[in-house]
Order: structure tokens, then sequence, then C-alpha cells
């Protein structure tokens, strides 16, 4: 009898379709509400995306998982509400990043990483009357840690490997896929993603820590014997783990590869590496893999990007190739309450790293030792975020000025991130002002958090004399003139937090919340975007 190794996890849903994920222990047929699909398999492992179609709209629709014709989920005598499918407009969205799985209770890294801002999250979600969960759910990148594992894994990984590099990370397929069974098996997480329409989008721990941050950076990990098979095993688990279930039904039945797969009926697990290979070769100039996506709920738009794979480190270096901003700019465009912009990396960064990272980028791109020593320190001080890459720093606020002046100009334009290890929200004013209020919302860690040494060098990091001695040294640098300016509004925040937007109508409000030992979730900012205007 098959069993259910992951899942359900519910991922795209609109008024009328919904896709769930599960992973299973062997090959079987999975049924959600009377539809089928029969599991695909990678090495060992085995796999199924249920597309349901036909949903009711503006309901609330329990759902059960049989395997082979046996219910598996909901587990017998859980303690959770069911799993349900709400096709019901979006009104509150939950976003974060940088989720670290759990250590064993009582070990001490455990201790030191402190709680779970997203089990916090479940566990008072719970015991609400339904109509006070969340609609969707948000997740900016660093879903797993491959290159700082739990002690868990490290142990597992040192019994399975002898000795071979690298020690202390993972390599394979198969090792990827632990991470994720130990992030994602954890009951409220579990129930949560059950219950909860999720998005995700990967960041450089998802596959290894300053993942093409520069072309020096990629000619380093491609001299380690390692490397060829870490990043096609990681970004092959990806497909599988998580962008798999950001495309909706639409976009499942144009994917030639999502067809080769479901099709094949045999391993695929060479099959996916080898586009994963193909897909990190866009930063060598190849055609790009597209893993942005859009997702419309009602009147509200999100358009997720990807900010790692499709960079472009040769001569102009961009965060997204031109072909792929095209594609921004046309899923920009239309006629919606709000736009969520979803990068895993901030747009608009405390002021004084703003400016500092681009001074690294202009220092790094000279001939001989200057650029060698601007080189190290932007890996020393992960300098490469939207102003690390200039022209598409540049870019974007262009378009979202744009965006903003249009006649039918959104209520909000909100750029959602994560990465940096600390919470904060930051108006930006254009010299033309925009009918749109936008704004710059960062949420980070949901379980993880920096020593505490670096709160005081976020916190400096907006100070107005620095940022203004970093920006005349840019203008003698040669840099141009900030394109947008901006203003912090909240924040910075520290510690295991999740955020919210709260939207009724083109009305919008930011909430963020941390969690604290015995005390649960704590609100620690809360914003009316339209207040700031």
């Amino acid at each position: 009898m098959a069993d259910l190794v992951l899942g359900p996890v519910l991922r795209h849903v609109d008024a009328t379709s919904a896709t769930v994920w599960v992973e299973t222990d062997t090959a079987c047929e999975v049924e959600v509400l009377g539809q089928r699909a029969r599991t695909f398999q990678v090495g060992e492992l085995h796999f199924a995306l249920v597309c349901l179609d036909g949903l009711e709209t503006g309901a609330s629709i329990p759902y059960q998982v049989a395997l082979d014709g046996e219910t598996v989920w909901p587990e017998p005598d859980s303690e959770f509400p069911p799993c349900r499918i709400r096709t019901q407009p979006v009104r509150t969205i939950l976003f974060g990043s940088c989720r670290a799985a759990k250590a064993t209770p009582g070990v001490l890294e455990a201790d030191k990483v402190g709680p779970d801002a997203l089990d916090a999250y479940a566990l008072r979600m719970r015991d609400l009357p339904e109509q006070q969960w969340p609609d969707a759910l948000m997740l900016l990148g660093d879903q797993v840690y491959a290159d700082q594992p739990t002690p868990q894994v490290e142990q597992w990984l040192a019994e399975r490997r002898n000795g071979e590099e690298p020690e202390k990370e993972v390599v394979s397929f198969r090792e990827y896929a632990e991470l994720y069974h130990e992030s994602w098996s954890d009951p409220e997480i579990r129930w949560l993603m059950s219950t909860t329409p999720t998005s995700m989008i990967f960041d450089d721990h998802d596959v290894r820590d300053d993942w093409n941050t520069s072309r020096t950076w990629r000619e380093q990990m491609a001299e380690k014997p390692w490397w060829r098979g870490r990043i096609r095993a990681g970004l092959a688990s990806y497909w599988v783990y998580q962008h798999l279930g950001n495309l909706g039904p639409d976009d499942l039945e144009r994917n030639d590869l999502y067809r080769e797969i479901t099709k094949a009926g045999t391993d695929v697990q060479e099959l996916l590496e080898d586009f994963a290979e193909h897909a990190d070769k866009e930063a060598d100039g190849r055609k790009p893999t597209r893993w942005s996506y859009r997702r419309d709920f009602g009147r509200i738009r999100l358009l997720v990007v990807d900010t790692r794979s499709g960079r472009i480190l040769d001569g102009e270096r961009l965060m997204v190739g031109d072909e792929e901003f095209d594609w921004i700019e046309a899923n920009a465009a239309g006629d919606f309450d709000h736009l969520l912009i979803g990068s895993s990396l901030p747009w608009l960064m405390p002021h004084a790293v703003s400016h500092l990272q681009s001074l690294n980028e202009r220092a790094a791109s000279l001939p001989g030792l200057r650029g060698r020593l601007g080189e190290l320190v932007r890996q020393a001080a992960d300098l490469e975020h939207w102003p690390a890459f200039r022209a598409s720093f540049e870019r974007l606020a262009a378009l979202i000025h744009r965006l903003g002046s249009a006649a039918d100009a959104p209520s909000t334009i909100c750029v959602l991130s994560g990465d940096v290890h600390h919470s904060y929200a930051a108006r930006a004013d254009y010299a033309e002002p925009t009918k749109s209020t936008v704004l710059q919302l960062v949420c980070s860690p949901v379980h993880n958090d920096p020593p505490k040494r670096f709160h005081a060098l976020f916190a400096l990091s907006w100070a107005r004399p620095i940022a203004a001695a970093l920006r005349k040294l840019a203008d003698k640098r040669g840099i141009s003139p900030d394109p947008v300016q901006w203003q912090k509004v909240s924040g910075p925040h520290f510690g295991n937090s999740i955020a919210s937007l709260v939207i009724d109508g083109r009305a919008a409000t930011f909430v963020l919340e941390t969690a604290r030992p015995d005390e649960g979730l704590i609100k620690v900012a809360e914003l009316d975007l339209q207040a700031n205007a």
C-alpha cells in the first residue's frame, strides 16, 4: 500500500480550479475530489500534482487525499481542522523568507534560532474560525538551506557520504529531498500548507550561498568537482518541490517538460537534471528558462521575479536579462487594484547599503588589484542585491513609475522581499509623483537570525549622515543619481517574523508579527499603506 511522504501542499488556486502536490513512497494513483493523477518517478522518489477543475466559485471545499483508492489524508485523530480549498476572494496574503528547518527539540542550535514564526502562525490559525484564515502564502526564498543543514541532516550526510566532499552540504537530488522532508514534515507547517495556497521562489541558499553573485563566483564554483552534480540536483529538486506548483492549469498544459515527465512512465531524474543544467546556463548567455510567474487573485496581481538564475554577469551586469524583463513589463500591465512584485531580494534597501552596493559594482568591474579587492568585498559582504545591478535597479524604478502614473494606476505597488534578516517598510517617492502608493515591504527571517552584533549595523545603515557620505562618493565615481527617493516608514525589526497584507478593495494594510518564546506571535508593526501616500 502506498503512503504519503509529504503533502498535500495546496498550490495554485483560482475561482474554479486548484492544484494539489504530494510526494509518495511508491508509484501510485493519487485522487483528490474525484480527480486523479499518476505519480512520476525521480530516482527513488515519487511525486504527483493533481489538477482540479470545475470547482464551485466562492466556496470552501473540504478535501481528502487517496492513494490507490485508500484515504491517507487527513491523518486519523488529527488535532487540526480539515484542510480545505477556498475559491473565495483573496483578502489576506502572508509572506516571508528564510525559514531554516527546526532542529530536534532540546538541541542547542534550535534554541539559538528561536521560535518559528510560520509554525506559530499555524498554531494560532488552528484555533481561529475559518473566516479569519489567510487566503494565500508567499515564500520568498531560502525554503531550504543546502549549505547550512541542521545537525540531524549533517549526521545523515556523514553516514551517507563516507567523508566525500562537501562534508556538510547536500549534492544529490535525494539529499535535497531530505531537506524538504525535514522542513515540510513539521505537523503545523504541513497542515498550514495543505489549506493555504502557497507560492514560492528560490533564493541563494536553496542552491548555495551567494549563488550567481558574479562571474568570478561561477568560475570558482565550476572548479569544484562536485559542483556540476550540485547545480543539476538543486534546480531539478526546485522544479519538483517548488516551481511545479507555481504554475496554473493553463501553464501546465503548455509546459513541454511537464507533459514529457508525466507521460514518461520511467525514472525521469536524468531528464530533469539535463533541463536543470541547461537552465543554469542563462548566466552564460544561453536561452533563458523562465522561473518567474504571475498569479491573479481577483483584482490583485502577484508577479514573482527570478532574481537568481536569470542574472547576466558579463558586460552590463543585469539582475534579469532583457528578454525576461520584457516579460515582467508585459505582465505588470493591466487593470487591477494592487500590484505585488515578489522579489527574494529587496529593491529599496537601507540607503547606506544601497549606495555601497552600487559603488562596489563599479569597483569590482575595474581591472587589476582594485577589481579583485572589489570582488572579495562583494562576496564577503553579500553585495548582490538590486542596487548592485544598477541598470536593473533603474529599469525597475522606471517601470514602477510608469505603472504608478498611468490613468488606470493601481492603488498600491508593493515590492515584497526577504533575504536580509531584518524587516522593514520603505515608501518610494518620485520627482514626478505617482498615483499609486509605492512601497518596499521586507519580512525576513521566518526562522533564522543573524548574530546580534549585526542588528546595530542594520540600524546604522539607515543613518542619513552615512548615506549622504556614500552618495557623495558615488557622485564622484560617476554613478547615476538615484531615480527614486525612499524613506523608512517602519523598522528595522528583528526576530523571526511573518508579514501579512490585508486588502479591502483599494485599501491595504501591512502587518508584521514576530514570534517570541512562550508568547507566540506579537504584532510589532501595522501600517495603513494609503495613509503614508
